[in-house]
């Protein structure tokens, strides 16, 4: 399936194995060509291989199915800006924004591109290719993605000064010595620096790439600090704890504060201790507000609750900030989920489940979960419901179906079958505008139409004696006389004596001795054989080896049936 293959891709993009996502990806698309999903994630799967050109392809891809979504945009902008095509990306987020204005996504896109066109046409980061690392469009998403970087993204100082970086590439140098850039230059291009020679060799590989002599020559003081890190032996990790600062020291305490108050909100969810699972709840947000599980958590319990405005309120942000963190499609698909559930609670008119519908809507486009499906199902259903509800009115029901009547006397069946639809909108359960809107088919010649009305009436009131004689009559002028004349019978088990009922069956009993005596064209005759055989009952008449048997026998000899006079096998349904 699609979805499976889909799922994981956006797995296998989560754990940053980007070729695999493509692969994935891949394999959905050939499942399903048209979803323009499909080609948005693996655009964004190539973009974080470095393949632009490819990105770009499913990107225009991904635009020319759905012009009308904004991610689309998102991700075109993002391949060209790789392409260093600045002024075409520009020209996508500005687009993207023209649908969505409020995208925080495609706002920092635009914003990239700008910079980006500013910087190449004033020699930009030309000077040191190193630099370049952080003018990619996929940059933050590859920092969110690898766990050395994740966890210095939570150290505003440290991400302001990444944004400097940015914005004037000649500032990477004096921050070389940091072991979190070193970190970061690994993510974003694709390796692991510190580990293959350190902070100060990561710095003479930047000297080697700008031309300077000796620029792969080890300075005294990378000498030193491998000295210093064989002396430290088994104590590596140690000496790693030692290498933070107070400041970052104190960000990964909040963040595993925060953890254990989450685990704590879970075990009281799970108690139904929900005034104590939202103060644990809270608490982790104070903590760490760039995990938005807890605040989807939270409003999990809001829910349980009945607490829905809060519930909403906690959905919103968890979106809002799931945006400025590059949070998994999945949590932010969650979070719109939640927020439609509480919608859906709070509805108490057909009007009141848009808001919530269109919450399931947008989940999916983020991640297509099987529950959120449901949902949205549900809420469809409940909304269609509130509808003939709300449109139910049997005084107007009765004006439409007289309205009707007098169409019909005047033989203007059209015009009659609209004010009988109406008239069964209006009360969904009066027989008699079906009937008389079955009436009105048989008159146009659309029998299977007048046939559902008629055990549609039957369905209502199995008394309703014209039911009959309506479904009996489309079935007779469908040609299906043994089922007619088993419906006139039933008739007549609720009112004897009805002579309309009788005569269907005289006119049933005419025409199938009409076929028996062979007094019929050859081309009605093949119809009738036709239909015969696609009917259920003597399709199993035909599969019984008996049976077969019988009817081999008597064409061979029609002598032969008198054999089986005995046996109890219903001759009239041969």
């Amino acid at each position: 399936m699609a979805d499976e293959a889909k799922a994981r891709g956006n797995a296998a993009f989560s754990a940053g194995k980007f070729e695999e996502a493509v692969e994935h990806f891949s394999d959905a698309i050939k499942l399903a060509p048209d979803n323009h999903v499909l080609y948005s994630n693996r655009s964004a799967a190539h973009a974080s291989l470095h393949r632009y050109g490819d990105a770009l392809s499913d990107a225009e891809r991904t635009v020319e199915l759905r012009p009308d979504w904004p991610k689309g945009y998102s991700r075109l902008g993002a391949a060209l800006h790789g392409l260093r095509q600045y002024a075409r990306a520009v020209d996508a987020f500005e687009r993207g924004l023209a649908l969505e204005p409020a995208s925080t996504v495609l706002q920092a896109g635009l914003a990239d591109a700008k910079a980006a066109q500013a910087a190449d046409e004033g020699g930009g980061a030309g000077g040191n290719p190193l630099a370049k690392a952080f003018q990619g469009p996929d940059f933050w998403a590859r920092l969110h993605a690898d766990p050395r970087t994740r966890a210095h993204l939570s150290d505003p100082a440290f991400r302001a000064t990444l944004t400097a970086v940015q914005n004037n590439p000649e500032l990477l140098n004096a921050h070389l010595s940091d072991p979190r850039m070193m970190d970061v230059l690994g993510a974003a291009l694709g390796i692991s620096i510190r580990s293959a020679g350190s902070a100060d060799e990561a710095a003479a590989f930047a000297a080697e790439s700008r031309g300077e002599e000796g620029g792969r020559g080890e300075s005294g003081a990378g000498k030193e600090g491998k000295e210093k890190e064989k002396e430290k032996g088994a104590g590596g990790a140690e000496a790693m704890e030692e290498e933070l600062t107070d400041e970052e020291r104190a960000a990964k305490g909040r963040r595993e504060e925060a953890v254990r108050e989450k685990e704590a909100g879970n075990a009281a969810y799970k108690k139904k201790e929900f005034e104590s699972a939202v103060e644990h709840y809270s608490r982790a947000v104070e903590l760490d507000d760039s995990d938005i599980t807890f605040l989807t958590n939270r409003a999990a319990v809001y829910l349980e609750m009945g607490k829905y405005e809060e519930c909403i309120a906690d959905c919103d942000r968890a979106v809002e900030r799931g945006r400025e963190v590059h949070a998994d499609f999945k949590l932010v698909a969650r979070a719109l989920t939640r927020k439609g559930s509480a919608l859906a609670k709070q509805a108490k008119t057909a009007a009141d489940y848009e808001p919530a519908i269109a919450a399931f809507n947008k989940a999916l486009t983020e991640h297509r979960n099987p529950d959120t499906l449901k949902k949205l199902n549900e809420a469809e259903k409940a909304r269609k419901e509130l509808e003939q509800q709300e449109y139910y009115d049997p005084a107007i029901a009765d004006q439409e179906r007289e309205k009707g009547n007098e169409e019909f006397k005047q033989q203007k069946f059209p015009e009659a079958v609209k004010h009988y639809t109406e008239a069964i909108k209006r009360n969904p359960k009066d027989v008699k505008s079906y009937s008389n809107r079955a009436a009105c088919y048989i008159k146009l010649g659309a029998m299977p139409e007048a046939k559902k009305d008629a055990e549609k009436c039957l369905a209502l009131d199995e008394s309703f004696v014209k039911g009959y004689l309506r479904k009996g009559a489309a079935e007779y002028f469908m040609k299906e006389y043994d089922h007619a004349m088993e419906t006139y019978q039933q008739g007549l088990k609720v009112e004897p004596g009805n002579q309309e009922l009788l005569d269907g069956i005289r006119s049933c009993v005419q025409q199938i001795s009409k076929a028996n005596r062979g007094d019929i064209a050859p081309e009605e005759l093949k119809e009738r054989q036709a239909k015969a055989m696609q009917d259920p009952e003597i399709q199993s008449i035909l599969t019984d080896p008996v049976m077969r048997q019988v009817l081999t026998d008597f064409q061979e000899n029609p002598q032969a049936l008198c054999k089986f006079a005995d046996r109890s096998v219903r001759l009239e349904d041969l």
